[in-house]
């Protein structure tokens, strides 16, 4: 568990500010290229992860943990 975790998420969360948008005003090809940026967006979040966690594995080992 990190430290970060317990904190507050931010006032200007663009996640949160996401999940609040009004959906209603877009086409569907708006919409669609909306699924496509956000999936987009999921794969460079999983990419990250995927860093962090094999460089901590890779300190870990450093450092006989």
């Amino acid at each position: 568990m990190d430290a970060d975790e317990n904190l507050p998420r931010r006032k200007d969360d663009l996640a949160e500010q996401l999940g609040k948008q009004d959906l209603d005003p877009l086409s569907v090809d708006e919409l669609n290229e909306r699924i496509r940026l956000l999936e987009a967006e999921i794969a460079r979040a999983r990419a990250k992860i995927q860093y962090a966690v094999n460089h901590r594995a890779s300190a870990d080992a450093l450092f006989k943990r």
